[in-house]
């Protein structure tokens, strides 16, 4: 019966997913998008017919596979990136961890303000101070320098992502956090497969964190995970993911500690089931067994996912070099290695183009394209206001620059050499048109 379950999910597969033609014009070029095969529907089922459905086998096993991958010790799959940055962030608040290095209200975390809401939202919903420091245009990571001088007697974190894909100077700002005894968070959501000086990205910090959101690298629908190499660090930020208990058993297994009713901690009376002690304030944050499956599929692609993007860039990066008198094309550190998520372009001063007619002849023409995220998120509707303290630790110019002038296009595996060249046809007509070479 299972051999006959799965030749009828590959035709299924085959029936429904049929391979399509680019036809420009007509077929659009997504900005991401999932790649899959019946292999995925397959373990998937295979999931859904164990009857577990929760926490389970196939998750032990992804999380086993994406911290071999990365080269850390430790992961946690959560149901989401942004409950990743969450975890990450509110395990440094733990009585666990010695008063020194507990992160408390008050305290200061480096950022940049040109990223993703959700690096910034969990240092705000601790209590904490976020401090933005401005980015480099090409490269659109902030500089060492920028973020040694955002530093203070507040300062206690620095919580970066790997902008697009593209890695910044992570071991010497390691090194940094290392002298000023600082905790690193690498937001590693849009650089899974990244490398810096021949380290995957997401190694160098004290935690780090995935997401799996369909535009990612890999996904698994909604999902997203939290490495560490860090022993405590990881038994905090399961606690925190599990409800906030304080029983590291595995989801469906009782008393590995063979010591379950005779606790006693807080208040509680000594006896008290250990499975029902709670030492942190968490929420359920897990990940499905179902998802896991869909993951330990997209697993056995992940090297082909990371070289198509990688062969996309580069072949982007040829056709698009005949724009240089308009656009800023992005570019990389010597040491990096980047897994891109994106291939960013910035508009020049003084080029007659205006970024929104671009995107708007380019979305007519079926072409995807996205902002820097938040551009800079202290000028965001949610922002302003009472409810957002914040330092801004100096002027954010390259940031405001973004946030009026770039965007960014597609470079995943959906992304063909046709595509591109549909691309950078339309982009030149769009110049002759409105800059009239």
């Amino acid at each position: 019966m299972r051999d006959e379950l799965k030749k009828n999910i590959i035709q299924e597969f085959k029936e429904r997913f049929p391979e399509k033609k680019f036809i420009p014009g007509q077929s659009a070029v997504p900005i991401s998008g999932k790649v899959f095969d019946e292999q995925e529907l397959i373990l998937a089922i295979e999931a859904v017919l164990e009857g577990w459905w929760t926490e389970g086998e196939y998750s032990a096993r992804l999380e086993s596979e994406l911290a071999s991958y990365v080269g850390v010790n430790f992961c946690s799959l959560v149901n989401s990136g942004s409950s990743a940055n969450l975890l990450a962030l509110t395990a440094l608040t733990s009585k666990k961890l010695p008063e020194s290095k507990r992160l408390k209200p008050g305290d200061e975390v480096i950022t940049v303000a040109a990223g993703f809401p959700t690096t910034i939202n969990p240092i705000i919903q601790n209590g904490l101070i976020p401090v933005f420091v401005d980015v480099e245009i090409g490269s659109y990571n902030p500089s060492l320098e920028s973020i040694k001088k955002a530093f203070s007697e507040k300062t206690k974190a620095v919580f970066i992502a790997h902008t697009l894909g593209n890695p910044y100077e992570i071991d010497s700002v390691a090194k940094f956090c290392e002298e000023k005894k600082l905790w690193l968070i690498e937001d590693n959501c849009d650089a899974l497969g990244s490398e810096y000086k021949q380290k995957k990205t997401g190694s160098y910090g004290h935690i780090s964190t995935l997401s799996f959101y369909p535009a990612h690298h890999i996904t698994t629908a909604e999902g997203g995970a939290v490495l560490t190499n860090d022993a405590l660090l990881n038994k905090i930020i399961r606690s925190f993911r599990d409800w906030g208990r304080d029983c590291w058993c595995p989801t469906g297994k009782d008393d590995t500690c063979k010591n379950r009713f005779n606790w006693q901690l807080g208040n509680l009376p000594h006896g008290y089931d250990h499975k029902y002690i709670y030492s942190e304030m968490g929420y359920n944050l897990k990940m499905t067994d179902i998802q896991a499956a869909l993951g330990l599929a997209q697993m056995k692609k992940i090297n082909t996912f990371v070289s198509k993007r990688r062969e996309n860039f580069k072949f982007l990066s040829e056709q698009l070099s005949r724009f240089n008198n308009y656009f800023i094309l992005p570019r990389c550190l010597p040491s990096a290695n980047p897994s891109w998520f994106g291939f960013i372009l910035t508009i020049k001063e003084n080029t007659g183009i205006d970024r929104t007619k671009l995107l708007k002849y380019l979305n007519d023409k079926k072409i995807g394209t996205r902002l820097l995220f938040a551009g800079n998120i202290t000028k965001q509707p949610y922002f302003i206001g009472d409810n957002c303290g914040h330092r801004i630790a100096e002027a954010l110019q390259n940031t405001d620059f973004i946030m009026a002038n770039s965007f960014w296009i597609g470079v995943g595996p959906l992304i063909n050499r046709e595509m591109i060249d549909y691309i950078a046809d339309n982009l030149n007509d769009f110049i002759e048109l409105s800059v009239k070479i």
